[in-house]
């Protein structure tokens, strides 16, 4: 049977969002039921797994180096065992372009799926700090009469318990964090050694620890809402193509409870249960469309399921569909802006690989010295002044020599250190300054093209062409 589509009648939750009390203002608590259901348990394995590769993820380390570091204090980034440099800050920010390339298209042909099921604060609140306030204050209803009762043993025991176990994790997570940050041995250090010799590193931990206590005792679903500027970008990303967790109104409505002896052919398949309202972590209706506080967690899709079953009634009333699906029953399509995206996001892929694979372990500059003309040496020779910086972007000590091929006559004098034959430690930078002399007669004209050759362990990095300045000598 079919039903026609009913406009929703009262619109008025489109003017606030569901953790506030839209008549005092203040904050709605929202208690969640527990979910169970098909996808909640593929979501809980998927999770786990996450859990475990993001604990485990500062330990991993590729050719003695940790697997991915950010340390933004000290710009050195690892990603992929892949070392990043402040020389490589233009490389890293494709990086960045690329991710968040990937992140929209991602959004525009699968809605919020990275917030229902790869965000780490969804994973860690839904799959960890919430199981563990579903094993100590129970189910939702019980945790609603638990915060009603007045206080006694049974309650201060409870919340006590709670929240001790809630900062213990968040502790333990802020050390995971802080290891992503300044690195696994040095968190390892501040384990070891105590907080005296590691007081800077100690005072952020404590800080992390407040923060993530505060985000998953108190804040919760407010972080995705207000907090982070995803959510607000749905907004703009979303179309009437893109897969979301949809109800299906036009078989759904109008929605009406189930009664004995009564004829209910002209009602749809919603039997208005509000299950899908009680289990969802973000306190929205779904039945009223996408909505901004909808993370995509699925946990609707298992309740609905689980009702038409009881009801003999197809599953999917509330599902992964686009709005084309349900009111048009067009399947998956692309469209324009979709494989616009998906263009761009592979141009930036190839580039980015492009650079990666072209990128050299050692990066050097030369330029003349600014402010400075040429020098008249002895014996009828004329010199210019170079600042050199050598960077070593590898994990390897690398030996470095400098020479120039090009005019075959120059001759190459270092000023404060012998750059030939020097050995480059790792994440090591020297700077300095060089002579290079040419006779007169091999000045032509007023810029002399010059070209140094910069090579590593014996292998050739970078060729460099610079001015030489000077006279102009006529046999």
């Amino acid at each position: 049977m079919s039903h026609e589509a009913k406009p929703i009648e009262n619109e008025h939750f489109r003017d606030t969002i569901s953790t506030i009390d839209d008549k005092s203002g203040d904050r709605a608590w929202v208690y969640a039921k527990k979910p169970n259901g098909k996808i909640h348990n593929i979501r809980s394995i998927f999770s786990i797994g996450l859990m475990a590769l993001m604990f485990s993820g500062p330990f991993i380390k590729l050719n003695g180096h940790q697997m991915l570091l950010l340390n933004i204090l000290d710009r050195k980034f690892i990603i992929l065992g892949i070392p990043f440099w402040p020389q490589d800050l233009p490389l890293f920010a494709l990086l960045m372009i690329t991710f968040v390339v990937f992140i929209i298209v991602f959004t525009v042909l699968f809605g919020r799926m990275w917030c229902g099921w790869a965000c780490p604060q969804t994973v860690f609140m839904e799959m960890l700090f919430r199981k563990i306030e579903y094993l100590i204050e129970g189910d939702y209803r019980q945790q609603m009469k638990l915060d009603e009762s007045p206080i006694s043993a049974e309650k201060i025991f409870k919340k006590s318990i709670k929240h001790i176990v809630f900062f213990l994790l968040s502790v333990f997570i802020a050390n995971i964090f802080l290891a992503y940050l300044i690195g696994s041995d040095e968190v390892l250090k501040l384990v070891t050694d105590g907080p005296k010799d590691h007081m800077g590193q100690f005072i952020s931990l404590v800080i992390f620890s407040t923060v993530f206590y505060a985000v998953f005792s108190k804040f919760r679903e407010i972080v995705c809402i207000v907090i982070c500027p995803y959510g607000r970008l749905q907004g703009l990303m979303l179309d009437k193509n893109s897969i979301v967790v949809a109800y299906d109104y036009i078989r759904g409505e109008p929605r009406g409870h189930i009664r004995k002896n009564t004829d209910q052919n002209h009602l749809g398949d919603c039997i208005d249960c509000k299950r899908c309202v009680h289990v969802c972590p973000t306190g929205i209706d779904i039945r009223n469309g996408t909505q901004l506080e909808c993370v995509n967690c699925t946990a609707c899709i298992d309740e609905c399921d689980d009702v038409m079953k009881k009801i003999d009634k197809p599953t999917g009333l509330v599902r992964y569909a686009s709005q084309d699906e349900i009111v048009n029953k067009l399947k998956r399509r692309v469209t324009v802006r979709s494989a616009a995206y998906v263009v761009i996001l592979c141009l930036l892929v190839t580039a980015l690989s492009y650079f990666l694979i072209t990128r050299k372990d050692v990066d050097a500059t030369v330029l003349r010295t600014p402010g400075m003309l040429f020098q008249n040496q002895n014996e009828g020779r004329i010199s210019n002044m170079y600042n050199y910086e050598v960077v070593n972007k590898t994990f390897t000590t690398q030996k470095i020599m400098v020479k120039v091929v090009q005019p075959e006559k120059a001759e190459l004098k270092m000023v404060d250190r012998e750059l030939n034959g020097m050995n480059l430690n790792e994440d090591a930078l020297v700077k300095g300054s060089f002579f290079i002399i040419l006779p007169e007669g091999e000045i032509k004209s007023n810029n002399t093209e010059v070209t140094i050759q910069i090579l590593s362990n014996g292998k050739l990095m970078e060729e460099i062409r610079t001015n030489f300045v000077g006279p102009v000598f006529k046999k």
